[in-house]
C-alpha cells in the first residue's frame, strides 16, 4: 500500500469526463494496482479512482504543467477499457508505502455459530427451568438442525438460530420438522425460531405454522448487559 498526501488535480476521462481543482488529497494506491482519491469528508467513498487491472506511468511535467507548480503527471490506464485518470501532483506532504500482508478478513460479531454455542450452553436460563440440551448440530437428511433440546416433560423441540430471522430461516425450519415429524421416536416435535432480529414477516408465518419465535439479546448472553441496569 501507498499512501499519499498530496496537493493534486484530477482528469478522468472514459464513459464520461470529470475533473478536480488543485486541492490537498490523499491518494491510495493499493497492492492490486487499484488507485483511489479521497478527500477528507464523504465517508469511505473516494472523489475519483480506477480498479485494477490499470498500469500506472509516472512523468515530468511538461513546461506549462511546471509553470503551474506541477511536480509530477500520474498517468492510470484502465487495462480493459479506454478509461483513464491523470493526476497531476503539486507539493506532497507525505508519501508512506507499507507492506500490509495478507488480511485475514473481516470477522463478524454475534454471527450465526456464536450464537447457536451461547445458546446451547444457556438453555434452562434462556428457555425456562427444566429444559435440556439433547445436542448440537441435530442430523436430517436435508441437513442439520441447529439445536434439539427438550422441554420439562421430556417433549422434543428443534430450535434453528440466525443472526437476522427471515422468511427463508421459517421456511428452513418448517422442512426440518416436516422430516424429523416422521420420526416415531420424536412424535409431538415443535419448533422455535430464534434470532437477535425477526421480521414481522417471518414472525406472522412462523406463527401460523405453530413455531414459537424467540428474540435473543446477544450481549446479555455474552454478559456484556445487565438488563436490570437499564432505563429502557
Amino acid at each position: 500500500m501507498r499512501v499519499l498526501i498530496a496537493t493534486c488535480t484530477v482528469d478522468y476521462s472514459g464513459r464520461l469526463s470529470a475533473h478536480l481543482d488543485p486541492a490537498k488529497r490523499v491518494i491510495m494506491v493499493k497492492a492490486d494496482g487499484s488507485v483511489l482519491i479521497h478527500s477528507d469528508g464523504g465517508s469511505y467513498k473516494p472523489l475519483n479512482w480506477m480498479n485494477a487491472p490499470c498500469s500506472i506511468a509516472v512523468d515530468e511535467p511538461g513546461e506549462s504543467e511546471e509553470f503551474d507548480g506541477v511536480t509530477q503527471v500520474w498517468t492510470v490506464q484502465a487495462a480493459k477499457s479506454d478509461d483513464r485518470l491523470v493526476i497531476r501532483l503539486h507539493d506532497v506532504v507525505a508519501d508512506v508505502v507499507e507492506d500490509l500482508g495478507i488480511d485475514p478478513g473481516l470477522v463478524k460479531d454475534g454471527v450465526e455459530t456464536h450464537l447457536q454455542q451461547l445458546l446451547a450452553e444457556q438453555v434452562p436460563q434462556i428457555l425456562g427451568d427444566g429444559w435440556s440440551l439433547e445436542r448440537r448440530e441435530y442430523p436430517t437428511p436435508i441437513g442439520p438442525v441447529d439445536l434439539m433440546v427438550r422441554t420439562p416433560r421430556g417433549a422434543p423441540v428443534v430450535i434453528e438460530v440466525k443472526r437476522r430471522g427471515g422468511i427463508d430461516g421459517v421456511e428452513q425450519l418448517t422442512r426440518y420438522l416436516s422430516l424429523l415429524g416422521r420420526d416415531p421416536l420424536l412424535e409431538g416435535i415443535s419448533g422455535v425460531f430464534a434470532a437477535q432480529e425477526i421480521s414481522k414477516q417471518a414472525r406472522t408465518l412462523a406463527e401460523d405454522r405453530g413455531i414459537r419465535c424467540l428474540v435473543l439479546d446477544y450481549d446479555a448472553m455474552r454478559g456484556f448487559d445487565d438488563p436490570e441496569s437499564r432505563l429502557f
